[in-house]
């Protein structure tokens, strides 16, 4: 770590947008978490200028699922998979999230959960259910928590939808999990959720 804040790194980047694959990958390579982050925001906004051509996509998504072993912390995750695993999976299809979901890579997994907050923006829910659902068990506590999350995304937008998935499983999955899902419901439930009471 160099110890650059995050609004820094995104100026940085806005800087260099037209920069190779070729000098991303080098950025990616890099040791360095700040090199990978800005790689990432720099990729994210080339994805974002590409608006409607799918070639340009395509390249970008390409060259992001080589990169996955580079990905490899919760941030580099959380700012850049919804952004583009999951709006390209939204136009492409969802058979390589569920491919990462079932990895032994941990950070391949979270990308797969995190990158269905694409879907979850244009309430589209059934993908979250299903990815939350592979990784129910997972034994991993940042797995835990990023399903949680995406639950809970689900619940901001559709309460009656999350309950029906909780219901089922709640009593199976792990705490951490089950306490971010419940996190915005109101007192009274969330304690019964979490005392098996529901």
């Amino acid at each position: 770590f160099l110890g650059i804040k995050v609004p820094i790194q995104r100026k940085i980047a806005k800087n260099y947008i037209d920069l190779s694959f070729n000098d991303l990958q080098m950025l990616l390579d890099s040791k360095i978490h700040e090199h990978r982050l800005i790689a990432l925001i720099i990729l994210v906004n080339k994805y974002n200028k590409a608006k409607k051509d799918a070639t340009k996509k395509r390249q970008i998504f390409d060259f992001y699922l080589k990169n996955t072993n580079n990905i490899n912390n919760w941030d580099l995750v959380d700012l850049s998979a919804p952004n583009i695993v999951g709006d390209f999976s939204s136009i492409d299809g969802t058979e390589i999230i569920r491919f990462l979901a079932k990895s032994k890579n941990l950070w391949e997994k979270r990308i797969a959960i995190v990158s269905t907050h694409s879907f979850i923006k244009k309430r589209i829910f059934g993908e979250t259910l299903a990815i939350a659902d592979i990784l129910l068990k997972d034994e991993h506590d940042l797995i835990h928590k990023a399903v949680g999350w995406m639950l809970r995304e689900v619940g901001k937008r559709n309460i009656e939808v999350l309950e029906i998935f909780l219901k089922e499983r709640y009593k199976e999955m792990p705490r951490t999990m089950l306490r971010y899902s419940i996190e915005k419901f109101p007192e009274e439930k969330r304690k019964a959720y979490l005392k098996g009471e529901i």
